[in-house]
Formats: structure tokens, C-alpha cells, sequence
């Protein structure tokens, strides 16, 4: 689109919707409730059509141009649940489906998902399975034109509000190959959508389950061919990664920042809190966490963007960010006293928001059994 920002101006893209993406977050976090008012003012920003070819309304910029945007949003938005229901909107079916669909299934949604109008969601997780996808058993038998899908989804990020579903269900034997990809839009017979799951943190953004009863998808709704289903979770989860902790980076810069200036007016005893060591030695520890968060995230981004294998780059990336938004929010809470546990303040809620980071797109515990694996341990 010809008004899209330059890439120098990305990190400020969201920077004049900042009074739209703050408003009522106590009230909107207290309640748990998904901030549609919000997600009007995402949608205005042209974020969500970031890394979207133009042909369907997006921008056509790179991963690393998204993920430069997305940091840009976790700085200005203090809202931690809309802005990863944000990245779900991006990853979740408009990266697949721009990827591996056809073209009618492209022309059908991409354009609505591209503009927000459609919320997307991905159902992958399973009760039993967790971060185990290769055992998804939902399954989906042949039945001439259609799938016939039976089973259930857990944890699923957006599944209350969610306009359209990727379901990734088995339709062959165990393993890799035997995963295949369907959308399934909200209301179709068969499908059930639980209520919003409450939870620690990120409550703005609504989880919930679903349910297959039955459920027949058409044949030309699946997305890649069948069996495809672990190449479309390939691709989609290295962005997934990417893209949900560069926002977790803008988040960490900006209570960097924030506590550093708390630090400064702060007095006791007659001075700055941040000149007694106890406080600047936490400081320039968060400061090292942020940047070297950073620079995992820049190299391995620039290394997925060079189709280069980034396999255990990214499992050290997920942990070394999500571990490090939890050490920093909990450095800021006692930084700030008194006030880093009172909800006024929100600095207890950058903590509460942080914990769920080291769980969604595969627990901490799975990326160092991943990592221990690719060294051949």
C-alpha cells in the first residue's frame, strides 16, 4: 500500500494510537474482557497487514521488517493481552494460508484477515498433549467431498472471539506426515467454542476450547496438501516465535525505561534510589537481559529470513527471552516497592503478563529437551 511507513519508522508505527491501546486497562484486565474497541485502533494502524502481500491489502514487508513493527507495539501498547492476540492474528491463519492455500481460499479470507475484520485462531493444542504435536488426535476421516473431524482443542489462543479456525487434525498415521490443516469458519455445525478460560495474565486475550462434533469441513477448505500439516506448523511456529517476543522485547525496553526513570525520583534517605548499588546493579542487569534478548531475536529473525536452519537458534531464542521478561518484571516489582504490587500502578501486571511466556509455543522444558536433542544428547 502506498502509504505503508518506511523501514526506519516501523519501531513508531503504533505510536500515535497509544491513547486508543492504553485506555481502560484496569478495568479491561480486571474483567478479562477481549478490548474490541482496541482492536479497531490495531486495525487503523495498518499493523496487522505488515507482512501480507499487497494484492490482499498488506504491506508486503519482510520478517524482520514485522518483527521491528511488533516490537514497535509491545513499547507503546501496555496492553500485553491485545497485542498477543495480535500476533495470533498474524501468524495463527493469514501466514499459513498466504503460504501454502490456494488461490480461491485467498481470495475468500485473506483480505478480511489482512484488514482484522475476521480474528483468526489456530487450534493445535490438545488437553493431553501440550506442547507434544506430533501426537495431535483429533482426527478427520474422508468422507467424499469432506472431512468428518472429531475430538477437542485446549488452550487456544483468541477461540472465544475468533471468526476463523486453522484445526490441525490427523488424517493419517502417527508422526510427522499424517497432520493435515483445515479452516473451519465459527458457527459451522458441528463446531463448539467454549467461554473464555480466566488466567493469570495476558487477560485481554481469550483462550478457550474447542469441540468436533461431527464436524464435516469440505475438502477445499483444508489448507496444504493433506499430510502437510507438520510443514504448515514449521513455518508458522518459527514466526509464532519471532513475532510474540519482538513484542515481548518492546515490552522489556519500555519497563526498562520506565523503571530506570522510577529509579531517578525516587528518594530515600536523602538520595536517589538509583544510586544505592542494591538498585543500579538490578538496573544494568535488566539492561543486559533486554539486549541480549535483542540480539537473539535480530540474529536468528535474520537467519530464518535467510532460510537458514535456525532450529536451535530459535529454541534458545524462546527461552532466553521469555526467561528474561520474568526476571526483569520481577526486578521492577521490587524496584518499585510499594507500589510495583498495587494494580494501580500496573508494574504487578507486566509480571502477571510475563509468567505465560515461558508456557504458549512450547514450554521452556522443551525447548532445552529440543536443544539438548540437536546437540545429539
Amino acid at each position: 500500500m502506498s502509504d505503508q511507513p518506511p523501514p526506519s519508522d516501523l519501531l513508531h508505527l503504533m505510536a500515535p494510537w497509544a491513547d486508543r491501546l492504553n485506555a481502560d486497562l484496569d478495568g479491561l484486565d480486571s474483567r478479562a474482557e477481549f478490548p474490541r474497541d482496541k482492536w479497531s485502533a490495531v486495525q487503523d494502524s495498518g499493523l496487522l497487514r505488515t507482512p501480507f502481500a499487497p494484492s490482499y491489502g498488506g504491506h508486503g514487508r519482510s520478517l524482520t521488517d514485522t518483527m521491528r513493527a511488533l516490537e514497535g507495539l509491545g513499547r507503546v501498547s501496555h496492553d500485553s493481552g491485545l497485542s498477543f492476540s495480535a500476533s495470533t492474528q498474524i501468524v495463527s491463519v493469514g501466514t499459513p494460508l498466504q503460504r501454502f492455500g490456494d488461490d480461491d481460499l485467498k481470495e475468500r479470507y485473506l483480505p478480511k484477515i489482512v484488514s482484522g475484520d475476521l480474528i483468526t485462531a489456530h487450534a493445535i493444542t490438545e488437553e493431553s498433549g501440550g506442547s507434544d504435536a506430533m501426537n495431535i488426535s483429533t482426527t478427520a476421516v474422508r468422507d467424499g467431498d469432506h472431512y468428518v473431524v472429531s475430538g477437542g482443542k485446549m488452550f487456544i489462543t483468541n477461540a472465544p472471539v475468533a471468526d476463523v479456525f486453522l484445526l490441525y487434525v490427523r488424517t493419517g498415521a502417527p508422526g510427522p506426515f499424517g497432520l493435515t490443516c483445515l479452516l473451519v469458519e465459527a458457527g459451522t455445525p458441528g463446531l463448539v467454542v467454549g467461554p473464555a478460560m480466566d488466567k493469570i495474565g495476558l487477560r485481554t486475550s481469550p483462550i478457550g476450547t474447542l469441540a468436533f462434533e461431527e464436524l464435516r469441513v469440505p475438502v477445499a477448505q483444508r489448507v496444504g496438501g493433506e499430510g502437510a500439516g507438520f510443514l504448515v506448523l514449521d513455518h508458522v511456529m518459527k514466526r509464532e516465535v519471532l513475532f510474540a517476543f519482538s513484542i515481548t522485547l518492546g515490552e522489556m525496553t519500555r519497563r526498562l525505561e520506565e523503571t530506570v526513570r522510577f529509579a531517578k525520583d525516587r528518594t530515600q534517605f536523602g538520595q536517589s534510589i538509583g544510586k544505592y548499588q542494591a538498585i543500579s546493579h538490578k538496573i544494568a542487569t535488566m539492561k543486559i537481559r533486554t539486549e541480549t534478548a535483542r540480539k537473539w531475536l535480530r540474529d536468528t529473525g535474520a537467519k530464518v529470513e535467510a532460510r537458514k536452519d535456525a532450529a536451535l537458534d530459535l529454541a534458545a531464542t524462546k527461552t532466553v527471552v521469555s526467561e528474561a521478561n520474568v526476571q526483569n518484571a520481577l526486578d521492577a516489582v521490587r524496584i518499585h516497592g510499594g507500589r510495583g504490587v498495587l494494580t494501580a500502578h500496573g508494574v504487578e501486571r507486566g509480571l502477571r503478563d510475563s509468567v505465560a511466556g515461558t508456557i504458549y509455543s512450547g514450554t521452556s522444558e522443551i525447548q532445552r529437551t529440543r536443544i539438548a536433542s540437536l546437540l545429539g544428547l
